[in-house]
């Protein structure tokens, strides 16, 4: 067994009765960081051993401190925080250990406070920990929300993965995290990053920059609407919904993402997105349904009561607008049973993927086209 040098072995041993709030290993230096309320303290260690063999040697002292276990993070701990299990009255412990591991686990644990969260960010600066904590609605709503956020902002020309930007961009916009300059510039960018402008979709569906102009026949149908709004009919509302400004700028948007979609996940998360946007239409749960079979369900509906009660109420009031209904419900049912039959057994990306696409985004381009009025001119109001 490595034993520490007797200088390491007091400066650990000191900086760990002085009670810190966290502590950071800091291998490539073989440095020993610690936080507490009067600043931060550096011990650089002169090991007795490889490397590797020597930072083991100081876990296990600070685990054996911390936790009465030296065997450095217990692998039981590790399983336990991953699922969620830790008490959070362990959380600080958490970070007392030097573990990356154990970093992630608090900054993962939905018991995280804004103090621990400045803890876990001391200790472990990290764009998957961000996000992590901006899902948690303590550090968004305390003084770390807004530190977060602007690192996941400065970060993003450096992501490379899709998902990951779109999951950026929807957390840093929710509401008083960044200012509106800010998040006007990340708009700018979407035309290029179409990832961005899912992210826009997912956090602000009803308030997206540049909007466009409601339907030409929305301020003639809105009058003939309002007894089913009274009635609270969920297709008359989803219909108001996308034919205002908010819904043909949010439309327009979809449309843009999937017009030249750039990897697999970005086009699953689109159509998820999309289908979320209409859940309202589908108490049942949305189906895992191919492409084809949804079509036909779209524009079977309704073919029974009371189900499709709500639906007709609105078409006998607005006969000519069930081109509108039927792509409504297809968007509402979108998910990746419209995606299996053409990504089974392929990871194309780019342009290949485009190609194999088509026959499966052109009738959801279509639908997306006809609500934002591509059939509506020349129409007679019933």
């Amino acid at each position: 067994m490595i034993e520490l040098s007797s200088e390491d072995n007091l400066r650990l041993n000191v900086l760990l009765a002085n009670r810190p709030q966290a502590i950071r290993i800091d291998e490539s230096r073989l440095q020993v960081h610690g936080l507490s309320e009067r600043g931060e303290a550096c011990i650089n260690l002169k090991p007795t051993a490889r490397p590797e063999v020597y930072l083991r040697a100081v876990r296990e002292l600070i685990s054996g401190y911390i936790l009465g276990s030296p065997g450095g993070y217990p692998t039981y701990l590790r399983r336990w925080t991953r699922m969620g299990q830790m008490r959070d009255e362990s959380l600080a412990q958490l970070l007392l250990l030097g573990e990356p591991e154990a970093v992630v686990a608090a900054v993962c644990s939905p018991g995280l406070t804004d103090e621990l969260g400045r803890r876990a960010w001391w200790a472990m600066e990290d764009a998957e920990n961000a996000r992590r904590m901006l899902g948690n609605p303590a550090i968004v709503q305390g003084r770390m929300g807004p530190i977060l956020a602007d690192y996941l902002a400065e970060y993003l020309p450096f992501e490379t993965e899709t998902e990951k930007m779109a999951e950026s961009v929807r957390l840093i916009l929710q509401p008083g995290l960044i200012d509106d300059q800010r998040a006007q510039d990340i708009w700018r960018k979407s035309t290029r990053r179409p990832a961005y402008a899912l992210g826009f979709l997912q956090a602000r569906p009803d308030g997206l920059p540049d909007p466009a102009p409601a339907r030409a026949d929305f301020a003639d149908l809105a009058p003939r609407m309002e007894p089913l709004f009274q009635a609270d009919n969920p297709w008359a509302d989803a219909l108001a919904r996308v034919l205002s400004s908010p819904g043909q700028t949010w439309l327009r948007t979809v449309a843009q993402v999937l017009a030249k979609p750039t990897t697999q996940e970005l086009v699953l998360t689109t159509l998820e997105t999309t289908a979320a946007y209409f859940t309202s239409l589908r108490p049942e749960g949305r189906p895992d349904l191919p492409l084809e079979a949804l079509l036909a369900e779209a524009e079977a509906y309704p073919s029974s009561e009371p189900a499709g009660a709500a639906l007709n109420a609105c078409l006998a009031r607005m006969p000519t607008l069930r081109e509108e209904f039927v792509a409504m419900r297809l968007l509402s049912g979108l998910g990746y049973g419209v995606l299996r039959p053409v990504l089974r057994d392929t990871t194309a990306s780019g342009s290949l993927l485009r190609r194999k696409l088509e026959p499966v985004l052109e009738p959801i381009l279509r639908g997306l086209a006809t609500l934002r009025g591509a059939s509506a001119s020349g129409r007679s109001s019933p």
